[in-house]
């Protein structure tokens, strides 16, 4: 199953507070905010949400075709990505802009506040899909990720024009886009991923129902922070799947990432929707385990250890031979 993933790549500024946001807000004044927060850490990874899971495929064995805007400073973390078997062959590179960074502290609540610089994410808009699927022999699927808005809606409207599946995964770009932008990246998905937030986000901007996003979509995946994910379908009962526990809370930052990585994997295998939503439940507590969106290290055989620990013999029997094969 060839698989693209487009949006975001980055590098990501990641700092630690020793102390609750909550405590420096007061909501009453938030029109005047003016806040500083003497940051403990400072940690440079790399980063994006197409990067990020890509990476996350890459280590499960599935190749992914990564699809997005770079600067020239991308070489290292090109090389970086190629050795953890991503096809980067479709990115496009700058002449004038950095690669996109994001900045994010972290404090002692695991609350977080951000600002991403676009840089040559703008360029993005000027990739078309089909060089990239004619370039790898087809495409079964494109994951639509954030990004340039007018990229994800020039993306969208060419997988709609050549039947292309794809993934709407809107992501952080909701808080900005307007209605009529979030119902045509969403409208006709075979694939839906949103947190709780953001669903709310979709409802309110879009108009749609909860009832009336599923008939639009052909799946959605809710993700539900420590209490798993939901994947939903019209006519269907919601399948819940709990997370599959860490065993330390590092970091939050590209959780959700590496939930999707291993639910496209999932697919990838030809897995069922609630074995693929496990899968990406186990590589996200990596994730979690970790400072930095691509620092673990992902060992087959303790991965599916652990996978079992979470899921039962069953599931593992059923992942087992894609994950050592890949």
């Amino acid at each position: 199953m060839k698989i693209a993933v487009t949006g975001s790549i980055a590098t990501d500024h990641l700092m630690t507070f020793n102390g609750r946001f909550a405590d420096s807000l007061v909501v009453e004044q938030l029109d005047k905010i003016s806040v500083s927060f003497l940051a403990d850490d400072l940690q440079i990874r790399r980063g994006g949400v197409a990067a990020n899971i890509a990476f996350g495929m890459g280590n499960l064995g599935v190749r992914p075709i990564l699809v997005g805007a770079v600067g020239e400073d991308f070489a290292d973390y090109r090389s970086w990505l190629e050795r953890h078997d991503v096809d980067c062959d479709s990115v496009h590179t700058s002449e004038t802009r950095h690669t996109a960074r994001f900045v994010c502290t972290t404090d002692n609540d695991m609350a977080q506040m951000a600002t991403f610089y676009a840089g040559a994410m703008s360029e993005a808009r000027e990739i078309e899909l089909a060089p990239v699927a004619a370039r790898v022999g087809g495409l079964d699927l494109v994951l639509i990720g954030p990004n340039d808005p007018e990229a994800m809606r020039r993306h969208t409207r060419e997988c709609r024009t050549r039947s292309l599946p794809f993934v709407a995964d809107p992501s952080q770009q909701l808080a900005f886009g307007d209605g009529e932008l979030i119902r045509e990246l969403i409208d006709g998905a075979s694939y839906l991923f949103t947190n709780e937030y953001e669903a709310q986000l979709v409802e309110q901007k879009t108009g749609w129902s909860a009832e009336e996003v599923l008939g639009r979509v052909g799946v959605q995946v809710m993700t539900k922070g420590k209490d798993g994910a939901l994947v939903l379908r019209a006519g269907h009962d919601p399948i819940a799947v709990p997370v599959a526990g860490e065993r330390a809370k590092a970091d939050p930052t590209g959780v959700g990432d590496a939930f999707r990585a291993g639910f496209l994997c999932g697919l990838a295998w030809e897995l069922d929707l609630e074995r693929s939503a496990q899968v990406g439940s186990m590589l996200a507590t990596y994730v979690v385990e970790t400072v930095g969106t691509q620092e673990y290290d992902l060992k087959p055989a303790e991965f599916l250890t652990r996978f079992q620990d979470a899921y039962g013999a069953q599931a593992r029997a059923e992942v087992e031979p894609h994950l050592l094969a890949g």
